[in-house]
């Protein structure tokens, strides 16, 4: 809007649509108190200023996070699903979005026991219903018994529901072969993700020479990168090794923390088992590694462990850091300082919209510790619903339960079919030309390489775009598929990635795969 000035008026030219017809323009004469007020004009009875909060006088630090995981791709997939509903032709007939882990979204069914608890929770009505088993029922009302009120509705503690953290406790306590698990050492959250972004407040401080600097992988899941830039904190990345499955490699924390020490102060180190973006399954003597790195550094360990039961491919398995730590020794025991997370969200649950989590604190100072409390408070309580989901995945149904059998069905199919999937996806896209595939081990993801052509990489450039963003749009496109690009994600320059989930139903991931390969084909031909 062009605005003109003159005496007792305020000239407004304003463009304006003009339907398919073009644009055109519309001469607004406003009364104008410029002389009187300032810039203060009122129109209708109605004051207007100019705003407070700008571009210019917002904070810094939000403009300079990013998420790419919803980002610009995301967004053009909903205006495409939104023109085919219109009717608009293209070349496909839904959009299929790969581009996050959302479980059930993709077509992953409940699990009956959890879902028929928290029925019960929600309207306890039904226990009085002969459809449900008495042990869900027990579970029901046990924890409706811990609400306040007896209701899902009620706030709780900060920390969460106690006894669901005492079941949290003995879950960790059988999970790591019987190391003790302090139940005041767990919060809940409003998933993970709540939890990791409440810790990386408490870490961050200082200016200059002194401001904190946390350690994350790279490639990384973008909530790392996101919270370190809205709290002003120094991102200190360290490469998964991709030629050896996207290992870690001790020699290049070392890299990566002594470069950080000349501009900042290293404090924190993220790791991600099983890997997200890349599906990695760490070692028990990587994590050994690692832990004593930590130890010898003085660096705090933050330990994403949201995968836990998604592992796959042979001679892997999941050893949580907290159950390490402690067979390492008191040397370590007691001296690093670790905090581990957890999530309805992921595994064979896929429960991503309870929003259920927790974080267990280990070593934490005293002192920390209710500063932690307090800034934990300040939330008022997590989702109760997903505390209540995440009471009934830490306390499921036993041998001797009438659920028992159908809940052990249900699980060992969902992680029997997502294996099925990882081996597939990464058989399927190495026959690719141009696409290398590392092994699935775990996670719900895979991380290829993309070889991409100089002319397309030019035309990318001079389009303003990342080459694999350039790819990810034009695939979406012209297939309908959804996935994020590499550089979302971060990774090593000159190299190109795409990260996809194995979510979808079996016989549509063999689509997706097939139509990704074809395109593939096609991008190479056209870019050649």
């Amino acid at each position: 809007m062009q605005t003109v000035k003159g005496i007792g008026v305020r000239a407004s030219l304003v463009c304006c649509e003009a339907g398919a017809a073009g644009r055109g323009f519309r001469l607004v004469l406003k009364p104008s108190l410029s002389g009187i007020h300032g810039d203060t004009m009122t129109e209708n009875g109605c004051e207007y200023r100019d705003r407070v909060l700008t571009m210019d006088t917002m904070n810094p630090n939000v403009k300079r996070v990013e998420y790419a995981v919803r980002g610009p791709i995301v967004q053009r997939a909903v205006q495409i699903e939104r023109e085919l509903k219109m009717g608009i032709k293209k070349p496909f007939t839904e959009v299929i979005k790969a581009n996050i882990g959302d479980c059930h979204a993709m077509g992953q069914k409940p699990i009956t026991f959890f879902r028929q608890v928290l029925a019960l929770c929600s309207y306890p009505d039904l226990l009085e219903d002969s459809k449900f088993p008495e042990d869900a029922k027990s579970r029901a009302r046990r924890i409706l018994q811990a609400c306040g009120g007896g209701s899902l509705g009620a706030y709780s503690t900060s920390q969460g529901i106690e006894m669901i953290r005492q079941d949290i406790a003995r879950y960790i306590e059988q999970r790591d072969g019987g190391i003790t698990c302090d139940p005041d050492n767990i919060y809940l959250s409003t998933g993970a993700s709540d939890a990791i972004v409440t810790m990386l407040k408490l870490l961050v401080s200082g200016e200059g020479m002194s401001r904190t600097g946390v350690m994350i992988s790279i490639p990384q899941y973008p909530l790392y990168s996101a919270a370190l830039a809205d709290l002003g904190a120094v991102q200190i990345s360290y490469y998964l090794d991709e030629d050896n499955c996207w290992s870690l490699d001790i020699s290049e924390l070392r890299h990566a923390l002594q470069e950080a020490k000349k501009h900042c102060s290293p404090r924190a180190l993220c790791i991600i088992n099983p890997g997200n973006p890349t599906g990695q399954v760490q070692s028990r003597q990587c994590i050994e590694d690692v832990i004593r790195f930590a130890a010898a550094e003085k660096l705090f360990l933050m330990a994403d462990e949201v995968y836990q039961d998604n592992v796959y491919a042979d001679g892997c398995k999941f050893h949580s850091f907290k159950k390490v730590l402690f067979e390492m020794g008191l040397e370590y025991s007691e001296k690093v300082e670790l905090a581990s997370f957890h999530s309805t969200s992921k595994c064979y649950m896929g429960e991503c919209g309870f929003r259920g989590g927790y974080m267990e604190v280990v070593n934490l100072d005293p002192e920390v510790k209710v500063q932690l409390t307090k800034l934990v408070s300040v939330r008022l309580c997590p989702p109760v619903p997903g505390q209540a989901l995440l009471d009934v995945v830490v306390n499921p149904p036993q041998p001797d339960e009438p659920s028992y059998d159908t809940f052990i069905k249900e699980r060992t199919d969902t992680l029997a079919t997502l294996a099925e999937k990882a081996s597939m996806t990464q058989e399927i896209l190495n026959q690719v030309p141009g696409i290398k595939c590392n092994p699935v081990q775990g996670a719900m993801y895979t991380f290829p390489r993309i070889h991409l052509p100089p002319k397309a990489i030019l035309e990318a450039k001079e389009k303003g775009q990342v080459p694999d963003m350039f790819y990810c749009m034009k695939l979406l496109e012209e297939t309908g598929i959804c996935l994020v690009p590499g550089s979302g994600f971060g990774q090593r320059d000159g190299t190109y990635h795409f990260r996809m989930t194995i979510l979808p139903p079996k016989e549509k991931l063999k689509i997706v795969l097939a139509k990704i390969k074809e395109f593939h084909q096609h991008f190479m031909e056209q870019y050649s």
